[in-house]
């Protein structure tokens, strides 16, 4: 294993966002991020992010764009289309909305949704709404927009959007309602206020896993579905409780972090067609983490919140032989907590030979690689 390296520099907090989404192009000869000049508090509706492609071995920055939707959680949700284009969420007055940019000609073309997940293929993209999350889960959503909508407790107009990224037509393919209305949780949830959160699709692209939540301010109560992109086939694998984070292993299986049939939290295995499930790395993997497999699904790799001396653990599990490798224990600045933390939400080069992570340990928030060669 290489050792870790900063690819970026103060003054300046640099970092970009959440696990499971490349921060390098389909070739990796790009490398991107975020600049912002606040760390102690959470952004505000005039506080920009610089976009920039970042230098390694300089640890420059170069800014190509610039946006007014984004969070220290999940960055502006930057996802690469192609070797060139990247699309990325920002705000219009008091609407958000993404942008697809060529970095090379500096053309651009406006989105009227944002994105929550793109496809592998790069042509199709979920979305949800931020102004709604922003007020339910702070520090996941946008502030400076509207939309809200916090008086409909489960509104039939709002919930996890699909948009063709070549056409940018849309429709709602799950509605808070219908969810609500799955089995028996309307009863479960009552009056409660719900949210959708954390959308993912699988490798195909022919199904999508997205959260739904509630009450606001809390994540405890979660439930997982998945379902087609047109809204068909809507299935919950995991009723109300702890639900976290998760992968597609493949089409088919998924992993997440959850507490299924009072069994205990653990990394399950689930199963999309049946919700069959099993433990994964029991014993092992014991805490919760942003959780990715490597391209050649032999690898799990996952982070830790902050130990009771302040330090997040990084690591790699081996599937078939249970092995985990250390990867780093990174001392976490104990004034960045709540939605302005510094998780290392790591992620995955696209050939499995580099991890890339965000982190706080050198004091100022900032971006850093390590070579993976096992």
């Amino acid at each position: 294993m290489g050792q870790t390296a900063a690819v970026t520099k103060s003054p300046s907090c640099h970092f970009f966002g959440y696990y499971g989404i490349n921060p390098w192009n389909l070739s990796e000869t790009r490398l991107v991020g975020l600049e912002v000049d606040i760390q102690y508090r959470p952004p505000g509706p005039a506080d920009r992010a610089k976009i920039g492609e970042i230098e390694a071995e300089s640890r420059g920055f170069a800014r190509i764009a610039e946006t007014g939707a984004w969070n220290f959680q999940q960055g502006c949700m930057l996802h690469w289309l192609n070797d060139d284009e990247m699309i990325y969420n920002d705000r219009e007055g008091d609407r958000f909305i993404s942008r697809i940019l060529d970095i090379e000609s500096g053309d651009s073309r406006q989105m009227h949704l944002p994105v929550s997940a793109v496809s592998s293929d790069g042509r199709s993209a979920l979305s949800l709404n931020f102004s709604r999350i922003h007020s339910t889960r702070p520090g996941y959503g946008y502030p400076g927009g509207s939309g809200a909508n916090l008086g409909g407790a489960h509104p039939g107009d709002d919930g996890v959007f699909f948009m063709d990224l070549e056409t940018g037509e849309s429709h709602l393919a799950v509605s808070m309602d219908r969810v609500f209305g799955f089995d028996d949780h309307g009863r479960q949830i009552g009056d409660a206020v719900m949210w959708f959160n954390h959308t993912l699709f699988n490798p195909s692209g022919k199904r999508f896993i997205f959260l739904s939540r509630y009450p606001p301010g809390s994540s405890r109560n979660s439930a997982l579905f998945t379902s087609d992109p047109d809204g068909s086939d809507l299935r919950c694998l995991i009723d109300y409780g702890l639900v976290s984070h998760f992968d597609w292993m493949d089409d088919r299986r998924l992993l997440v972090w959850a507490d299924i049939q009072d069994e205990g939290p653990a990394f399950y295995l689930v199963e999309d067609d049946t919700g069959d499930y099993r433990k994964i790395g029991e014993g092992i993997l014991t805490r919760d983490g942003h959780c990715s497999f490597s391209p050649d699904r032999e690898w799990v790799l996952t982070d830790t919140y902050p130990n009771d001396k302040g330090f997040r653990k990084l690591m790699a599990f081996h599937l078939n032989s249970g092995n985990v490798v250390p990867l780093g224990n990174f001392y976490s600045d104990p004034e960045l907590t709540g939605e302005i933390r510094c998780d290392l939400h790591p992620r995955w080069s696209r050939d499995g030979s580099r991890i890339c992570f965000d982190s706080t340990h050198e004091k100022n928030r900032q971006i850093y690689v390590l070579d993976f060669d096992y």
